[in-house]
């Protein structure tokens, strides 16, 4: 559960703290400032000869232009008192957004280029688009403006095609903002979160290829977060000041390219050079020579692209703009789009529900109720752990609320036998009485009521399943974090519920999620942080666990929430492997095939951000579209989202279209 997000915070900051007093057990050998190739290394700069004064400027880099229209010689960006400005390698303007801007920072997709900049008179980020082929200007989309400064505003592409920017402001605050999807600007920017940066950032730069958004401290150093919107917030050292680092007064301005960062120490006139480890996506490897700017004057921001001879620098001081290039021999020219590395299939949700109504770690697990004879009147039944039982229908619109205590998980069968009426019934795991708590669902206005608790004999009771065998008694399986089941028979006398345990059997460490096939009388369980098991489901059968898959490289600790679809031709398991927010998908039965692995990622349009760290999740078959059209035909999964974004708030549930994840893996 969440409390692996707390071992991994923990777990970072001592890591970052290590690799500090190593540094400076490092230096203490060598003097900070001493460069171990020997003498800082000299570039030559030419001046760029341009009649306007410059705020800010960046280098296109060319190799990504594909354009024979009007933009086919753009070379540069420049943000200054006249407006955004694309120039050419003569310094003629190519085009032109009329206004005041301090800051620059752009990005080129195959028929635009994205650029944006604080506004200096309104203290507003602007961003707009310049079609390539065209020329032409889309109307700037205006973020809303803040209540603080706005240092710098710098953009990101993740492998979705949406673009973000993110606002680096004054005394720590920083936010991120969707701004595009699928390469179109958006209506309206949608705030995606708020951000804790460091208190004297000036300048931000992201890594689109390893998603990682760097921020400078100018009297620390620079620091590393993970760009992703369902990123959890958390930071390591880049390149720090001495006696942490090789860095002598300053870090101030950024710059990104193949796999290498280079930062400014513009008091000292230095310019510093990192490689990213491509392994360890937040963290830098070796140092390169550093490189000595002591002809330039005052310099106060740089941008570097790569060319075949090199890096070429563009650094800005009070003179002006400055050029010189690198030499680097064995430069890899950037693929055309980073988004061709996409390596996992993702999908959107096209509903979510309305947030959980209590704070913190609440949301955990959801079933699914189908409607007996109107699939389009199915509902959710979803757990707060905080406070009780939440139903939403198939919008994601809360019907119900049954503030009944602190559910951990919940399952539907059907047709349960009430003293001669059949009834719907739902068991959910209670960690207030360490006991299983019974529902009703009225099968034709789908109102879910209690009908009362049964005590366990567990500890502390997590998850639990339920499970409907071929003579159609009907079983609650529940768990214990000290990794025992418990498997209870459930009967009705005298309008109550009873429970009766038939058998106890245990795995090593904590588990939770389990689901069990009815048709095959087959049982999943799920120990969090080794691997997913099988057994006959049957309260009479041995217990002999057979292994369904282990913690990997596909699944990553924790798994979590377990459920399984039944589509025409085979079964799938699809698995929660809340380590990387993904969820795979392997078929149900031996060898328990691997088909797949996907997120859920947002869905810019409609404003619906994606799910990570996810507990519980649910899957139906069942056609909720009422008429086997649609992108519901084949069924939802539903996935209880850990980190809400845009805006953040109170956890709820995300709700993707089945027919997405089998067009996603190719599943039958």
């Amino acid at each position: 559960m969440k409390f692996k997000q707390y071992q991994r915070i923990v777990t970072i900051g001592i890591t970052s703290l290590a690799m500090m007093v190593s540094v400076a057990c490092q230096i203490n050998e060598t003097s900070p400032n001493e460069n171990v190739t020997g003498d800082l290394e000299k570039i030559s700069f030419k001046l760029i000869d341009l009649s306007e004064k410059i705020e800010a400027a960046q280098l296109i880099n060319r190799t990504l232009l594909t354009t024979s229209g009007p933009l086919a010689d753009a070379n540069i960006v420049i943000a200054n008192a006249s407006g955004l400005s694309v120039l050419n390698k003569s310094g003629d303007t190519l085009r032109q957004l009329k206004g005041n801007f301090k800051t620059i920072d752009h990005r080129i997709t195959p028929q635009t280029l994205f650029m944006a900049s604080v506004n200096g008179d309104l203290q507003q980020t602007k961003v707009t688009t310049i079609g390539l082929n065209t020329g032409d200007w889309a109307a700037p989309l205006v973020i809303p403006k803040q209540n603080f400064k706005t240092e710098d505003a710098c953009l990101y592409q993740d492998t979705a095609n949406n673009t973000f920017v993110f606002l680096v402001g004054e005394e720590g605050l920083g936010q991120q903002w969707l701004v595009a999807g699928e390469n179109s600007l958006l209506e309206n920017a949608l705030l995606v979160r708020s951000l804790s940066l460091p208190p004297e950032s000036k300048y931000c730069q992201v890594d689109d290829d390893t998603n990682t958004l760097y921020v400078n401290e100018e009297n620390v150093g620079v620091w590393a977060y993970a760009a992703q919107d369902e990123a959890a917030l958390l930071r390591e050292p880049v390149a720090m000041l001495a006696p942490f680092g090789d860095i002598k007064k300053n870090a101030s301005g950024m710059a990104i390219s193949n796999h290498q960062i280079l930062v400014l120490d513009a008091d000292s006139q230095q310019l510093h050079r990192y490689n990213i480890d491509q392994d360890e996506h937040q963290t830098v490897g070796s140092t390169l020579p550093l490189l000595g700017l002591d002809t330039l004057n005052s310099p106060e921001n740089l941008s570097v692209r790569p060319t075949k001879k090199g890096l070429e620098v563009m650094v800005h001081d009070k003179s002006g703009l400055h050029l010189a290039l690198i030499p680097i021999s064995g430069i890899t020219e950037p693929s055309s789009h980073h988004h061709n590395n996409q390596m996992m299939a993702l999908v959107k949700p096209l509903f979510e529900t309305d947030l959980i109504p209590s704070l913190g770690d609440a949301a955990d697990d959801p079933a699914i109720w189908i409607h007996p004879t109107q699939a389009t009147k199915s509902l959710v039944i979803a757990t707060d752990k905080q406070g009780g039982l939440a139903v939403y229908d198939l919008q994601g619109q809360q019907k119900q609320y049954l503030a009944v205590g602190r559910l951990n998980n919940v399952d539907i069968r059907t047709g349960f036998d009430m003293n001669g009426t059949l009834i719907d019934l739902a068991v959910a795991s209670n960690r207030d009485h360490n006991s299983l708590h019974f529902f009703s669902i009225d099968r034709n206005t789908g109102i879910v009521a209690e009908l009362g608790q049964q005590a366990t004999s567990t500890n502390e009771i997590y998850g639990a399943c339920m499970f409907k065998d071929k003579q159609n008694n009907f079983y609650a399986i529940v768990n214990d974090k000290d990794g025992r089941f418990e498997q209870y028979q459930l009967t009705a006398f005298d309008r109550q519920v009873t429970a009766k345990k038939m058998r106890e059997f245990k795995v090593a460490t904590q588990p939770e999620g389990c689901v069990a096939i009815d048709q095959s009388e087959q049982l999943f369980v799920g120990e969090e942080n080794t691997a997913l098991w099988t057994l006959n489901a049957r309260a009479d059968a041995a217990i002999t666990m057979a292994k369904v898959i282990e913690i990997s490289e596909v699944v990553h600790a924790d798994i979590e929430g377990v459920a399984y679809y039944q589509s025409a031709e085979n079964g799938y398991l699809v698995i929660s492997s809340q380590g990387n927010d993904s969820y795979v998908v392997v078929e149900s039965s031996s060898p328990y095939k691997h088909r797949g692995t996907f997120k859920v990622a947002m869905n810019a349009h409609l404003g619906i951000d994606g799910a990570s760290e996810t507990d519980g999740l649910e899957v139906t078959s069942a056609d909720l579209s009422g008429n086997n059209t649609g992108p519901w035909r084949l069924g939802m999964l539903v996935v209880q989202d850990g980190r809400k974004r845009m805006p953040e708030g109170k956890q709820n549930y995300k709700y993707v279209p089945w027919l997405a994840i089998a067009q996603a893996l190719n599943l039958e």
